[in-house]
């Protein structure tokens, strides 16, 4: 059973918008954690779009800065990502990723720091 559970996803026009959610167990608290988005395209490696620190600090790939934002209510124990301006180039499966080692003033983009992975959600993006 994983620990978080990411929604939101499904078919949007490209120019649209979504807004994805990454929701944790009870139990289990993203207070300080670093979060990370992952996507995964159809015959394609993932890869890591953006994340943010237990701080708030955020950090981007190329490929999303000024179209997606991350961000996080520890009241609801969720982290969001707002996605806008999408192209048919953005169709994936989305993932966010848990990780408890960082310190909570930077994050890291790759896999290899995420230990605590969703199931993830597929978005589409065509007309």
């Amino acid at each position: 059973q994983s620990h978080v559970v990411e929604s939101g996803g499904g078919l949007v026009q490209p120019g649209g918008s979504l807004r994805l959610s990454c929701a944790a167990s009870r139990f289990f608290t993203l207070t300080s954690c670093a979060i990370a988005w992952f996507r995964q395209a159809p015959g394609r490696e993932r890869e890591e779009l953006l994340c943010v620190s237990g701080y708030g600090h955020t950090k981007y790939k190329e490929a999303v800065a000024g179209r997606f934002t991350i961000s996080r209510d520890n009241a609801k124990n969720t982290v969001y990502l707002q996605m806008n301006s999408l192209k048919p180039e953005d169709t994936a499966v989305y993932y966010c990723a848990v990780d408890r080692r960082q310190l909570p003033d930077a994050c890291a983009l790759g896999e290899e720091w995420y230990d605590f992975w969703g199931q993830g959600t597929q978005v589409t993006v065509s007309s």
